[in-house]
């Protein structure tokens, strides 16, 4: 299992309505193969910053499967907008 994160930083007075879009959102990346389960965390001090989780079978089913897939043009299309600057992904491996 790899877990993918990023710090999505949402533009100023919109957290409410990205709230609203990743809901709508979560099910497209629920429905890709390898995909085990996804957590986002809201900043405690700096309330328009998000911290994604995403676990996943392997890099390549959220590299190369869930980001070539229409489902992603559809996630992008829905939370894109929101970030400012746009998010660095990182991949982690199993725990040391």
């Amino acid at each position: 299992m790899i877990v993918e994160q990023a710090r999505l930083q949402v533009r100023p007075g919109q957290g409410a309505a990205f709230e609203r879009a990743l809901a709508t959102a979560r099910p497209l990346i629920a429905a890709s193969p390898g995909f085990l389960g996804m957590e986002v965390r809201r900043g405690c001090e700096a309330v328009e910053t998000y911290l994604l989780i995403v676990h996943w079978d392997r890099m390549e089913d959220h590299r190369d499967g869930f980001r070539r897939s229409e489902r992603y043009e559809q996630w992008r299309a829905l939370l894109h907008p929101f970030y400012d600057p746009m998010p660095v992904v990182l991949y982690f491996g199993e725990p040391v």
